[in-house]
């Protein structure tokens, strides 16, 4: 698999840049078009989500530093190259997460509910970067034959780009990137519920992606540890655990509170 896209000589363009721009270009036409149905000002949002982004970035590089310092420590200069990989979703989620508390507690505005409206572009961006691990030839499982990948009835430059190290892998990029596509569907559907409240998509979020990580994780191969432990696995627990609290927490309130599809203008 060629991880280079297009070679102009003096620069190099990665396949996996590629797909985590589309990914965000994507993932942000969906939250500024769900912004503008909340009759959300397009310039607060546009700063809203360019800086979320940014901390997402650096978010997600950090997190997997962190977690391979062992390596980093003798490769310092390398932690710049994210081109080659090595943005932990997690990471990103968290730092993300903690931007828009900070600017929608700042600007008193509703945090889950920013956090509702930004979901589905996250997702979105999820599901295109898993093919940027397939372009660099990471985020795969344990061995298996080009038969079992043929039954699957994957096209062949899924199969061959699979044939790794001497020998053929799960595909758990494409597991991944197919569970979160189903997640997207639903979040798409769910939003336009009139009873569903403020918080709640995060929450389904959160336990749709932790439900299905969990289990990919176990699948993975080039994880990363703490210890003897899956750090995604870990970490998926809380956000499970999290986004359920969110659900219940909501529902406890009466049913004409906090309505993520309540009639507002310009609230923000």
């Amino acid at each position: 698999m060629n991880r280079v896209a297009i070679d102009l000589g003096f620069i190099q363009i990665y396949w996996y840049s590629i797909c985590i721009i589309i990914g965000m270009a994507v993932g942000m036409w969906f939250v500024f078009k769900e912004a503008k149905r909340k009759k959300i000002d397009e310039d607060v949002m546009t700063s809203i989500i360019l800086n979320t982004i940014i901390c997402s970035i650096i978010g997600a590089r950090l997190y997997y530093v962190v977690f391979s310092w062992d390596y980093y420590s003798k490769h310092i200069l390398e932690i710049f190259e994210i081109w080659n990989g090595g943005l932990a979703i997690h990471g990103g989620i968290l730092f993300g997460a903690l931007y828009l508390l900070y600017y929608t507690k700042t600007h008193k505005i509703s945090t889950l509910k920013m956090m509702d409206i930004c979901v589905v572009g996250l997702i979105v961006g999820q599901i295109c970067g898993r093919w940027g691990n397939f372009f660099n030839g990471e985020a795969y499982g344990p061995v298996v034959s080009r038969s079992f990948l043929e039954g699957l009835y994957l096209p062949n430059f899924i199969i061959d780009g699979m044939y790794i190290n001497g020998a053929y892998h799960h595909p758990t990029f494409l597991y991944e990137s197919l569970w979160n596509f189903v997640g997207f569907l639903l979040l798409l559907l769910f939003r336009r519920f009139s009873y569903i409240k403020e918080g709640q998509l995060t929450g389904f979020y959160l336990m749709w992606y932790s439900l299905g990580r969990f289990y990919i994780e176990s699948l993975r191969t080039d994880s990363l540890m703490f210890g003897d432990l899956k750090v995604a696995q870990l970490v998926s627990i809380f956000m499970f655990l999290f986004g359920f609290f969110l659900i219940i927490f909501r529902m406890r309130s009466s049913k004409f509170d906090f309505l993520y599809n309540k009639e507002e203008k310009n609230e923000i």
